[in-house]
This record gives C-alpha cells, sequence and structure tokens, in this order.
C-alpha cells in the first residue's frame, strides 16, 4: 500500500488540472452572476431552504450573495495560477460548501461533487510548478507527486460513474419513461427542440447513457480504448452541457482525462520546459499511517453513501431519502399539486397557504413534492404564526406525479407537520407509501 500510495510520478497533469479547475470554478462563480442564478436562488427568496440542520445558514442581505460569488471567482483565478494555492482552495471550498448546504431549492449532485473535490484538492501539492507560489518560494518546486493523487480521481470517478450507471437500471428509465419525459421539456430549444423527440435520441439518452457511465472509466484506464473513450467523453459531455445545462461539470470531467493518459505524454503536450520525473521513487511520509486510515475512510464513506437509501423503506423516488449525495443524476420527474392548511388552536379556524406570501416560484416545486423540504416549510410557517402570537397546526395535502404516473397523496394530511420531529437515520412515517407500481 506504500508503494501504490507513496510512489511519486510525474506532476505534469495535476499542475495542468490545477490551471483547468481554477478557469472552471471561476466560471462557474461568475457565470452564477451573469445568468442571474444567483438572483432567483439566493437573491429574490425571502429565505432558502437549508439542509435540515443547516436552518440558521442563509444568503447573505441585499446585493453581499453578488459579492460572496465574485470573492469565489477570485480565489478561482488564484488557485489556476497557483497563487496561495492552498489558503486560496480552502477558503473556496469553505465558501463553497456555504452555499452548497443553505440550500435545496437547485440541488445539484454535480455541487456535492465540487465541494468534496474542492476539499481534497486542498491536500494536493499541485501549486509545487507552474505556480507564483513556487516561484516566489523555489524550496517548493517540484516535478514530481505522490501517486494517490492520480489514484483518487481513478477512484472518485469510478465510484461516482458506477453508481450513476446503476441506478438507472430501473424499468422507467429503461422503457424510455424519462428519458422521454426529459427530452419533451427541451422542445423550445431552437433547431434541435424537434430532433430531441425521436424515439432514437431517447435510446441514445438511457442506454447511451447506461453504457458510458458504466464503462468509461475502464476504457480510459486501458491503454487501447483510451483515446476512443475519450473522444466519446467528449461528444457525451458536450451534449449534457448543451442539452441540460450542467454548468461547468461536463468540463470538468474532460479535465479529469488529463489523469488517464500516459504522463510523459501530458508533459509532452502542455508543459515542455518542465523536466519529466521517471525515478519513481517511494517517499513514505512520517504520517503515512494517519494518512492510509483516512484514505480508506473517505472512499468507505464514498461507497456507503449512495446505498443508504436501501435500508430505507419505501421507494427513494418517491421519498427522497437517500436520495441526494447518492449520484442519482436526472433519474425522474416530478410533477405536484399541494396544499398548506393552518389551524389556530385556539380557535380551531383554518386558513390555506397563499404560496406567493412565501416562496418564489422556483421555491414551490420542492416545497411541492419533496418531504424533507415540505416539513421544513410547515416548521416555518409555524414559527411565522408564532411572531404573530399564534399557535398553530399545518396540515398537508400533496398529490405527487412521479415520472408521468397518476398523482397520489404524498402526505399524510393528519399529521400535524409543524408539530413531528425530523429523524435523519429513518424513514418519517406521515410519508405516505408510494404504490409507484400501481398505474391507478
Amino acid at each position: 500500500m506504500n508503494k501504490l500510495l507513496f510512489k511519486h510520478i510525474d506532476n505534469s497533469a495535476l499542475v495542468v488540472f490545477r490551471m483547468f479547475f481554477g478557469a472552471l470554478i471561476f466560471l462557474e462563480s461568475f457565470g452564477a452572476i451573469a445568468t442571474g442564478w444567483i438572483t432567483r436562488t439566493l437573491v429574490e427568496p425571502k429565505f432558502t431552504f437549508s439542509f435540515i440542520g443547516f436552518e440558521w445558514l442563509q444568503p447573505l442581505p441585499g446585493p453581499w450573495m453578488y459579492m460572496y460569488y465574485a470573492v469565489m471567482g477570485i480565489f478561482g483565478i488564484f488557485v489556476m495560477i497557483g497563487y496561495k494555492y492552498r489558503l486560496s482552495m480552502l477558503s473556496f471550498t469553505i465558501l463553497w460548501a456555504g452555499v452548497y448546504f443553505m440550500q435545496k431549492s437547485s440541488y445539484n449532485n454535480h455541487y456535492y461533487f465540487l465541494m468534496i473535490l474542492s476539499a481534497v484538492m486542498i491536500l494536493m501539492p499541485a501549486h509545487q510548478y507552474a505556480s507564483v507560489d513556487a516561484k516566489r518560494n523555489p524550496d517548493i518546486k517540484r516535478t514530481s507527486m505522490p501517486n494517490w493523487c492520480r489514484l483518487y480521481f481513478f477512484l472518485q470517478l469510478f465510484i461516482l460513474y458506477t453508481y450513476a450507471s446503476i441506478a438507472k437500471l430501473y424499468p422507467d428509465w429503461l422503457d424510455l419513461t424519462v428519458p422521454k419525459l426529459l427530452m419533451e421539456s427541451k422542445q423550445h430549444y431552437v433547431l434541435v427542440g424537434d430532433l430531441l423527440q425521436y424515439k432514437v435520441v431517447h435510446y441514445f439518452v438511457a442506454y447511451g447513457g447506461i453504457l458510458f457511465d458504466g464503462l468509461i472509466i475502464p476504457l480510459l484506464l486501458w491503454k487501447r480504448t483510451r483515446k476512443i473513450a475519450f473522444f466519446a467523453s467528449i461528444f457525451f459531455h458536450l451534449f449534457n452541457s448543451f442539452i441540460f445545462q450542467v454548468g461547468i461539470f461536463p468540463y470538468l470531467s474532460l479535465a479529469f482525462s488529463l489523469f488517464f493518459f500516459e504522463p510523459k505524454y501530458m508533459q509532452q503536450l502542455f508543459l515542455k520546459r518542465k523536466p519529466f520525473y521517471s525515478t519513481n521513487e517511494v517517499r513514505i511520509p512520517k504520517y503515512a499511517p494517519i494518512f492510509k486510515t483516512a484514505f480508506v475512510m473517505y472512499f468507505i464513506v464514498q461507497i456507503a453513501l449512495p446505498l443508504r437509501h436501501h435500508f430505507i423503506e419505501d421507494d427513494v423516488l418517491w421519498t427522497e431519502e437517500g436520495h441526494r449525495m447518492s449520484w442519482r443524476m436526472m433519474l425522474r420527474t416530478k410533477h405536484a399539486t399541494t396544499m398548506y392548511t393552518v389551524v389556530d388552536k385556539a380557535t380551531n379556524n383554518s386558513t390555506l397557504i397563499d404560496f406567493d406570501d412565501y416562496l418564489t416560484k422556483k421555491q414551490r416545486k420542492p416545497a411541492s413534492s419533496k418531504p424533507d423540504v415540505i416539513w421544513q416549510f410547515a416548521q416555518r410557517i409555524k414559527e411565522d404564526y408564532a411572531k404573530k402570537g399564534m399557535d398553530v397546526e399545518v396540515y398537508v395535502r400533496a398529490f405527487v406525479s412521479v415520472n408521468g404516473r397518476p398523482k397520489k397523496q404524498l402526505i399524510d394530511p393528519e399529521v400535524d407537520l409543524a408539530s413531528v420531529k425530523w429523524n435523519p437515520f429513518k424513514h418519517q412515517e406521515w410519508i405516505l407509501p408510494s404504490k409507484l407500481d400501481e398505474n391507478n
């Protein structure tokens, strides 16, 4: 294991990846400002639905969230040029984690991936060549890196893509129901909108997605198929970028290819003036036992998290319990009709909640179809009425359609959601059974 983790190899791939990574997080940060994502997600709402337990974490008031993202973008530039690299990487990670945990209206597995990747990048010696840090302090200049840096990307990407492929092996994906619904939502696209409605495209999305996710890492690792896999990656990720508009992830995924090609090839392609390291010396650091334990534990967690929904009652497509941080990407569509009723305990008078009084258009969908957000909104409503001196109960009637099925009731309408506790380790009993296998 010492040889596997601590054998030194040429670091050209990591140095170039640092540059791409810094540029991409810069674009992600300033792109969120330019596209209005911050306005819609963090500025317009009166409050955000944070991860449960992080309700105290809310967006900064007024224009400060724009400054928040601008600072993240500046740290991206610092990472790209390797200026105060570890501090810049740490700062970006903290700020990005803050955004990740403070809102769920725009939840994306890629946001989670960027958070954990950024945290690991803090530890990587990506600034030891072709960086401002190395120029200012030549003592840190190196042409090699420990093999664990490359191994991390192999293992993390294999876990991510494998789970993404396995998650698609369910009836609604295999019979093209979900791909068809996804493409129907793109009918308005200029030039390609009509093309996306052809069944052959749905087959490509469904089965091409399964095959790509399941095979891309092994094919990139095997020298004979590496170039073909790389060109397939270009097509696949550019398709996803254009059709699904998933931010920097497609381009970040292409940047990962740096680690799959031969180090000598990467050095000659990108850093011709850099001496190539070929000694393959094993350098075991003093902290090796701690590092090996942490390395193994990290990947045990990464393997375990996507499995947790199997230990929770009912279908994750319905309950959403165990959905996040599990590489379950674009697997279902939901439509809901939901009403919140407030009952004054003192007078027994009931009032229907008007969503416009609390939520933005973007927030209404999760507050109508996702049980954890529904529960949080009920808590928020109770707190709001408490400020008016009223003690109330909150009841929810939510009718939800999953993947085009007839709508069924999601929440037990007899349960006061404002009074029940959230249990993060088990199924919430007030979520009614899914019965997704029933047609009526």
